[in-house]
């Protein structure tokens, strides 16, 4: 069957792009959920019963949520221009809409930040980011999160379980800018 080549900005081929962006943001277990930025290309391959196979290419940003929460990208915040991971995803997906069936075959994201010297150039005082398995950022996200347990009205402690983010700034001293994942534990906060 030949290739179509649909508009972009198309309502099917928009469906499409978010059905497929679901679905990988919901296969991903590290990192932050990914956003539309635009849809770069796509290709639709007819079947010959009901149906069609797209081959998208997508342009896309992370945002503020973690892929751990589940949220879906339209609903969440995407990042500032000097923080932002961008990148493409490849994907091939089934639609037949008659039977209301969304299948994602295959898909590959390649993701990178924004290089420092663009940051420094649009912004030369904002954090640059690092790596997040540094020890300095480590003790910074144990240090923040002993003051979250220490003032939170939750029954249990929470334990650090990785940090996802890291960077830093130099302002009159350094500062530490860290995002991390925590988990409730079992200890009380009634035991000593």
């Amino acid at each position: 069957t030949a290739l179509l080549s649909p508009a972009c900005d198309d309502p099917v081929v928009e469906e499409t792009a978010d059905l497929a962006l679901r679905q990988i943001n919901a296969d991903r277990k590290e990192g932050y959920v990914l956003s539309l930025s635009r849809i770069f290309s796509v290709r639709e391959q007819p079947q010959e019963i009901t149906g069609s196979v797209f081959y998208l290419i997508l342009d896309v940003v992370d945002t503020e949520c973690h892929v751990l929460s589940r949220k879906l990208w339209k609903n969440c915040k995407t990042r500032v221009a000097h923080e932002t991971v961008y990148g493409q995803c490849k994907a091939i997906i089934y639609i037949n809409q008659p039977r209301n069936i969304a299948h994602l075959n295959t898909y590959e994201c390649i993701l990178q930040p924004v290089p420092p010297r663009y940051i420094w150039r649009v912004c030369p005082d904002c954090p640059l980011d690092d790596c997040p398995s540094e020890p300095k950022y480590l003790e910074a996200a144990v240090q923040c999160l002993a003051k979250f347990n220490e003032g939170s009205e939750q029954s249990h402690y929470f334990s650090l379980v990785n940090v996802t983010r890291a960077s830093m700034q130099w302002v009159t001293g350094t500062a530490y800018f860290v995002e991390f994942l925590i988990q409730e534990t079992s200890c009380s906060k009634n035991d000593t």
